[in-house]
This record gives structure tokens, sequence and C-alpha cells, in this order.
């Protein structure tokens, strides 16, 4: 039975990493779409074979999921597969959501909320210091930062470029882009690909069936190819939010935008192994070059939407995977 049931929840992990994928790729790519430094099929194209490498370059964050979250041997085998598959549902149904109305939530969070929200319900530990230390400060400094060096290179560029003829110097900015947009979907995969390995992790240590401190190889491929084919498959609806509809992007605001936050998720994750929101990066990171033209320019009314999912992300996830439980609980536990 429990040897089912870890195959079940291996697969609703990769099924979540493949939701990441799709519903994230507008990360790494609505810029560049946008400006049209990249045609939508081959920046998707890109986005996923630089999602692939970048799950393969660290596993601090998958780290992080596996043992600083939730206590999984406080409970017995079957019931912490049942918790991780309840965190899972709860994450999942919540991309579900943020995709249908074209909202970039952060899927990070989401797994975390679901975990959380499951291990409340469930009565097992939750590691608040670590959630507040490696989840919630990040969620809330990230994107300042994003903003606020966005902001600052932007005008630095500004400067720079003063003098230069302006179709000159875009035509070369598109040229840039698709090495950020590549940086991006790097920095994509290494981010949160590892939450999925982290989460596979949890399961395989609840079912019996690992006990070491390394990622197994097949855990590390599998989640890598999950969130690349997602990636792949594309997220159009939050793309149209990111590249248009938050501020209308030219080449250069787009390459600094997708550097900016790049630069964000390498730092949280070989620095400080924190599992930080890619979406949240690179909103904020397109707020900053979009003020430096003047605060108007920013759509501020949708912003606040995007703010206002952020917000409900860890809770309205964690509330999805706590009744699941309260819900499945009695039947398979």
């Amino acid at each position: 039975m429990e040897l089912a049931l870890v195959v079940v929840v291996v697969a609703f992990a990769l099924g979540f990493d493949y939701t990441n994928g799709f519903h994230d790729a507008a990360n790494a790519i609505a810029t560049s779409v946008s400006t049209r430094a990249l045609t939508p099929r081959a920046a998707l194209l890109m986005a996923a074979v630089f999602n692939f490498v970048g799950a393969l370059l660290g596993t601090q964050v998958a780290e992080t999921i596996a043992r600083d979250i939730v206590a999984i041997d406080d409970a017995s085998a079957h019931r912490g597969l049942v918790i991780v598959l309840c965190g899972l549902i709860g994450a999942i149904t919540w991309n579900l959501i943020t995709w249908w109305f074209g909202l970039p939530s952060s899927s990070t969070h989401a797994l975390i909320g679901g975990l959380v929200g499951v291990g409340i319900a469930s009565g097992i530990t939750v590691y608040w210091n670590a959630v507040v230390e490696k989840v919630v400060i990040p969620m809330v400094v990230s994107p300042l930062v994003g903003f606020g060096l966005a902001f600052a290179l932007m005008v630095a560029v500004l400067w720079i470029f003063r003098k230069a003829a302006p179709a000159r110097a875009f035509r070369r900015f598109r040229i840039a882009q698709t090495a950020s947009a590549a940086a991006m979907a790097l920095g994509h995969g290494l981010q949160d690909a590892q939450k999925t390995m982290g989460v596979i992790v949890l399961a395989l240590v609840a079912g019996g069936y690992h006990t070491g401190n390394g990622i197994p190889l097949w855990v590390k491929l599998s989640a890598a190819a999950a969130i690349s084919a997602g990636t792949y498959a594309g997220g159009w609806r939050i793309m149209r939010t990111l590249g248009r509809r938050i501020i209308e992007l030219d080449p250069a605001r787009g390459f600094v935008a997708e550097s900016i936050a790049a630069l964000v998720l390498y730092t949280n994750a070989f620095v400080f192994h924190a599992p930080v929101s890619t979406t949240h990066t690179i909103t904020s990171a397109i707020m900053g070059v979009g003020a430096t033209k003047r605060l108007s320019a920013v759509r501020w009314g949708v912003a606040k939407n995007i703010g206002f999912a952020w917000v409900l992300t860890i809770p309205a996830a964690g509330f999805v995977a706590a009744v699941m439980y309260w819900v499945i609980s009695p039947f398979l536990v």
C-alpha cells in the first residue's frame, strides 16, 4: 500500500512541476516576446532547455523544502504520504485558479502554503522559524530588491545611452535579451524545479524509501523534465499580464528586468538557500524599470490585483490542503 501511495504522490509532485512550468513560463520569456526580441515558440523552446539545465545546477533549495518546512518524520509512513499528497493538491489547485485568471502568483508559495496548511491540519511540527527566515522574509525582501535594483540599473542605462540612436540601441538590446531571457530561464529551473525535488524526497522519506542526505539522480532528471515540458506548453494568459498589462516594455527595459531578476534568483539559491518566487522577482523588476518612465506608466491597478494574489497565495493553498486532509484522511490514514 505504501509503495502505491508513494507512486501517487510522486506523480502528483511531477504534475505540480508541470503546472509550475506552464504557469511560470511567462517569467522567463514574457518580456522578450513582448519586445519582439524572440518569437513565442523560439522563446518557449529556449526557456524549456534552460529550465532543464538550471534544475540540475544545485540542490540547496530542494533540501530546504525537504527538511526545513514540516517534520514529516513525526507521522507514520502512510499518514506522512497522505500529508504530502494533500499539500500538493492545495498547491496545484491554487496554481490552476491563478492561471485561469491570468494572475502571476507564486508556485513556490503555493507549494509552501500547501505544506504548512496540511501540517497544521494534521498536527505535525511546522518549522515556523525556518518558514519566517527562508520564506516570509525573502517573500517581502526579494521583490523590493528586484524593484530597487531594476530602477537603479535602468536609470544608469538611460544615462549611458542618452545620446545613442534609439533604433540602433533597441536593436542591440533585443539581441542582449536573448542572453537575459536564457539567464532568467536558468534561474527559474534552479529555483522552481528544486522545489519539486524536495517534495519527492519528502515523500520518499515518509515512505521509508530514502534515508540519505542527497537528492537521487532520477528525482533530479524527472523534475527537470516535467518543468521543461510544462514550460514548453506555455502560459499565454499570464504572459499577456507580464508582457503588456503592467507596462508596455521596450527592449532595454526588458533586458534590465530579466537581468536583475536572474541575479536575485541566483543569489537566493546559492547564497541563502531560500526558495524565492521567480514570479514575484520578475514582476517587481518589470515595475521597477517601468517606474523610470514615470510612476503613472505602471498600471498600478493591475499591480494591485497581482499583489492581492501574492498575499493570498500561502493561506489559500494552505486552506485547500487542510480541507483535503480533513476530507480524505478518514479514508486513507
